[in-house]
């Protein structure tokens, strides 16, 4: 990554950042829709197989193209390094597991997405990896007593989904690193244009690339961005799987090879080559068109869902509405101090009346769609208790703080006046 991007505004390194073309290179970047690449000795081959040099030999590792795409969205979230997983859900996965294992335990904020409490509460615990969820809100000293002498990590969302809670990223960094543990943080919601979590003390970011990066609900994607902060090797013990020789790669540390380079570089030589949770080069390629805008289209989400939040807040149908740029709302103050120019474009509220009557308001707008996706450019509405958390308990739902009636709404960048004559029309 050019170390002008540190130099740049979050606006041009959209545009410019990861893709560097030279004299009679592309302009725009390719897609490099290969699985191998070649080279004129085994002996070059040999050397990227031992990580002794860089470049590319197999897609299932590395690619030209997702390199160019994670290195935009490294410079956006102002990190050293970063990879593209297949989808979120592999991005949270691989972000925890390459520090993880049996017998191993994490400390979680309660109030993520449904898809990410049961990858940790149920798929993990299988693979031996406890878990312990917390209340985000909780003062310091409730949330240090889930810690035990074997947690590896600690993790929390920006903005929850759908809850729609804002975490106190600078209090869990406190946290995490008082107990000798990185902090990972999903920013998925808030994305690098609001919120930058390595500036509040976070030293792992994911993204769920599948939302507003890509923006036009076309391809399903993730990534894994590194601060290059976190100091591994002043817990070797605790973290050998990083500074202790891997067998799999002749004895090499990777803290020792790579420096603060290490988190990544595990990442992508140890989980990509067994797992394989890659990303294909023309997914990455599609993202890179979102990221272009995405400076562009935040802020539209962002202006036309404070109105609809406004609009919701004065109806007479409307029990509540959840959105952190409300004044009043309880995460109002968390929004000015960590997203002063805008949480996001999506928000939460519970008509009057019973979840029946929800799901008959849903059935009633007209052209915002139902879908399992939030975060693009169409307005789409959800109903979690029935559809993304609906593997959850009762009991769960309410420690995720997924009322049993809760909506939620991602707020597209139509004109707001059309979308709010929607909402209106479904609720009377």
């Amino acid at each position: 990554m050019n170390n002008n991007n540190n130099t740049l505004n979050r606006e041009t390194l959209c545009v410019q950042a990861g893709w560097k073309p030279t004299n009679g290179q592309p302009r725009i970047l390719p897609i490099y829709q290969s699985t191998t690449f070649k080279y004129d000795s085994s002996e070059e081959m040999a050397r990227l197989f031992d990580l002794e040099e860089t470049g590319y030999f197999y897609s299932r590792l590395q690619n030209p193209t997702c390199d160019a795409v994670a290195a935009k969205i490294t410079a956006l979230e102002g990190g050293i390094a970063g990879t593209l997983t297949s989808s979120g859900q592999a991005a949270n996965f691989y972000a925890i597991f390459n520090i993880c294992q049996a017998g191993d335990h994490l400390v979680c904020s309660s109030t993520i997405y449904g898809g990410t409490y049961n990858l940790f509460n149920v798929t993990m615990r299988k693979m031996g990896i406890d878990v312990t969820f917390v209340d985000a809100d909780a003062d310091a000293t409730q949330i240090e007593a889930a810690f035990k002498p074997n947690t590896k990590a600690m993790f929390g969302e920006t903005i929850a989904n759908p809850g729609m809670n804002i975490l106190d990223i600078e209090k869990f960094a406190h946290i995490a690193h008082k107990h000798g543990v990185p902090l990972i943080v999903d920013n998925t919601f808030a994305t690098p244009i609001n919120c930058r979590p390595f500036e509040w003390g976070a030293d792992i970011v994911t993204h769920s690339t599948t939302k507003y990066m890509d923006g036009h609900a076309m391809t399903v994607g993730g990534a894994i961005i590194d601060s290059g902060n976190f100091p591994w090797e002043q817990y070797p013990e605790r973290f050998a799987c990083l500074t202790a020789p891997d067998e799999s790669y002749h004895g090499l540390s990777y803290t020792k090879k790579f420096g603060r380079l290490a988190y990544i570089e595990k990442a992508v030589a140890q989980l990509m080559r067994d797992l394989g949770a890659t990303q294909s080069p023309q997914n990455a390629f599609l993202i890179n068109i979102g990221l272009e805008t995405l400076h562009l289209r935040v802020p539209r989400h962002c202006e036309n869902a404070l109105k609809v939040a406004k609009f919701l807040s004065a109806h007479p149908r409307v029990n509540w509405v959840h959105y952190g740029d409300l004044e009043g709302d309880r995460y109002h103050s968390l929004a000015c101090k960590y997203l002063p120019g805008g949480t996001c474009g999506v928000l939460t509220f519970d008509i009057k009346g019973s979840r029946e009557d929800a799901i008959r308001f849903m059935d009633r707008l007209r052209f915002i769609c139902i879908v399992t996706h939030v975060a693009d450019a169409r307005s789409c509405v959800l109903h979690p208790a029935s559809h993304t958390h609906r593997q959850l308990s009762d009991e769960q739902l309410a420690e995720a703080g997924v009322a049993p009636d809760l909506i939620r709404l991602s707020v597209g960048i139509e004109n707001v006046d059309d979308i709010i004559e929607d909402l209106r029309q479904a609720l009377e």
